[in-house]
């Protein structure tokens, strides 16, 4: 019964451990500790893994040194069920690096330029070569970044993919970024952001605007299926991604007037003010409303988006701009429910993720049912970790070791690397593997919490095996999921790491995808690989408006990471060499708007004919921060 003796295709990652070239034959050793011998043949094509924008590089030449021990590769190939055994014959070789240890994206530049070209895939796709104008924007986008006619602009995405934006000026200094992020801010705020609560001090955004034939019609409720007709608070929450990330660069006063009345919509609506605590999932669009028995399946409840998204979405940015004990208060209430609620108590290895108004599991919720989310798992870990750097406490640091300690042996795929997607949180009778609920495909945002998890572990705690894991995690996901020919990231793979193009899986843009996962890990993978684990320096660049800041002081710190880690090292104003900075407190205290280039503003006085008293001079800051 179930006698496998078919061929069948299928990869295998692992580590070299030997190879015979004269016999063309090689081992490696996957992650899960299986070692496997396969076998080259005359059309065998191996490659390097490929930045995007960079050319197709052929291994083939230096095969002795690619199959070299210890070097990390992924072989595609097929099993033929002979002599008893399985033999595996190779077709596809995709190596991580030249030689062992020698992973690609540890290069203090990799990340850095990805960024780019995901910056500039967007910018060319919404925009179509054109100035940037959002009325032009749409959700969806097909696989080639064209549009698919649809008329919707979600503010989610716009939000996400500002933030993409604004990420990638953070991490290159190039304008064309920055002005793609201001802009986008500027028309959430006018066309997006209601204001006719603004009397309570609360401000709240729409799901949408639909661009029609007849004019603009706005969409509060949300068309999702999972919220249609509500108000879910992850939308409210990432529409501040974009706005917040903006103004950790530009210091724009209307932003954070903004986002202080969207917390104000928090804290009124969505708060359970008794003590149980924690933030409601959806309210209605009438009356704001969490307990009104019209939003059915969503009527009081609670879960992983509404408590813990707050914090990666915009508020450790929030107080990263600001250091504001406010927004610290707020982190730590976020994350003191998250250590106390989220945890199983069912013995399940994975946290609960729905709940009802008393913190009790919904076990019933839609598709989730008693499912288990493995990203989010991650995602806990490695904001537990970040949070921990900010306000250290010995609970956030068990949990997330606690999680990424088992996280592996569950959710992760150790025969062909990668993490998989919706899993049963608890073992049927007789089963070891926990079931996978309705597909074994890998989606790229849970491959971000992965790398970033386990890089901010390995960076913190100097622990090798959290090292390993990163270094897994980051060899799959560029390894697979970088569109080296279309540009940007597959929304899916296939478990074996072919890219799955079906449905909306094919699109770049999408209700579920922006540019915020994949810049993101960009960001946050160069900062913990290069500052914390590398000990490479890395350059950041902001353009705070005059007076912006309070007190004129700029916080350049990258993301909460442990003190004393890391300081600034140097600062360049407009290009030239600026020393009034404090490195171990990551801050630059901004020169008064009249020192600046006074020179130059004359020179634009004459040339514009315009007052000098209404030229704004700028501030371009790029800073250098290093390893300590």
């Amino acid at each position: 019964m179930n006698q496998i003796d078919f061929t069948f295709s299928d990869t295998i990652a692992g580590y070299v451990t030997a190879a015979d070239l004269s016999q063309g034959t090689f081992r490696l050793k996957t992650p899960g500790d299986k070692e496997f011998e396969a076998k080259l043949t005359s059309s065998t094509f191996g490659e390097y893994v490929r930045n995007l924008g960079e050319n197709y590089q052929d291994a083939m030449g230096q095969l002795s040194e690619a199959l070299s021990v210890g070097n990390y590769v992924f072989a595609y190939g097929i099993y033929y069920p002979e002599g008893g055994d399985y033999k595996f014959e190779v077709k596809h070789l995709v190596f991580a690096g030249k030689k062992a240890g020698d992973f690609v994206f540890e290069k203090q530049d990799w990340w850095i330029n990805q960024v780019r070209e995901l910056a500039d895939f967007y910018i060319n796709s919404q925009f179509e070569g054109g100035p940037i104008d959002y009325t032009k924007y749409r959700t969806q986008l097909y696989l080639d970044g064209s549009k698919l006619g649809t008329t919707l602009q979600e503010t989610d995405t716009i939000s996400r993919t500002v933030y993409g934006f604004a990420t990638a000026y953070l991490m290159t200094g190039e304008d064309r970024f920055l002005e793609a992020a201001e802009k986008g801010t500027k028309y959430l705020q006018r066309n997006i952001c209601k204001r006719d609560k603004e009397n309570e001090g609360v401000v709240y955004w729409l799901h949408a605007l639909d661009m029609q034939p007849d004019g603009v019609h706005e969409v509060l409720g949300s068309l999702f299926g999972d919220d249609w007709g509500a108000i879910p608070a992850y939308e409210q929450i990432y529409a501040l991604a974009g706005p917040i990330q903006t103004y950790r660069i530009t210091g724009d006063p209307s932003i954070l007037a903004d986002t202080e009345k969207t917390i104000n919509l928090f804290n009124r609506y969505f708060k359970d003010e008794s003590a149980q605590a924690g933030y409601y999932s959806h309210i209605t669009t009438d009356t704001f409303d969490p307990k009104a028995e019209s939003l059915a399946h969503n009527c009081a409840r609670k879960n992983w988006n509404s408590v813990g998204d707050h914090a990666p979405a915009y508020l450790i940015n929030l107080y990263l701009a600001t250091g504001e004990q406010k927004y610290l208060d707020f982190l730590e209430y976020v994350f003191d429910l998250i250590e106390e609620k989220f945890p199983a108590k069912d013995g399940s290895p994975f946290v609960q993720e729905k709940f009802y108004e008393d913190w009790s599991p919904d076990k019933t919720w839609g598709w989730q049912q008693d499912r288990a989310v493995g990203g989010h798992d991650l995602k806990i870990a490695w904001n537990l970790m970040r949070m921990n750097s900010a306000l250290p406490k010995e609970k956030y640091v068990a949990l997330a070791t606690k999680l990424a300690d088992t996280m592996p042996a569950v959710a992760m795929d150790k025969q062909r690397g990668g993490w998989y997607d919706v899993l049963e949180r608890q073992l049927g009778e007789g089963e070891t593997f926990h079931r996978l609920a309705f597909h074994d495909r890998k989606a790229w945002w849970q491959q971000e919490q992965g790398i970033l998890a386990y890089f901010i572990l390995a960076g913190c705690l100097e622990n090798p095996t959290y090292k390993k894991l990163a270094e897994e995690s980051a060899a799959f996901y560029n390894a697979w999921f970088l569109d080296t020919d279309s540009g940007a990231v597959y929304f899916n793979v296939l478990a074996n790491g072919l890219p799955y193009l079906l449905g909306n899986e094919r699109d770049k843009g999408s209700h579920s995808m922006g540019a915020y996962h994949s810049t993101e890990l960009c960001y946050l993978a160069a900062v913990y690989s290069n500052l914390l684990v590398m000990k490479q320096p890395m350059d950041f660049y902001f353009k705070p408006q005059p007076g912006a800041f309070k007190d004129n002081i700029l916080r350049v710190s990258p993301d909460i990471l442990p003190p004393g880690s890391v300081k600034l090292d140097a600062v360049w104003i407009n290009g030239e060499e600026y020393t009034n900075f404090d490195a171990d407190a990551l801050t630059v205290t901004l020169p008064d708007v009249a020192s600046l280039h006074p020179t130059d503003l004359l020179e634009r006085r004459r040339a514009g004919g315009v007052k000098l008293q209404q030229i704004k001079p700028e501030m371009k800051v790029k800073v250098r921060i290093v390893p300590v």
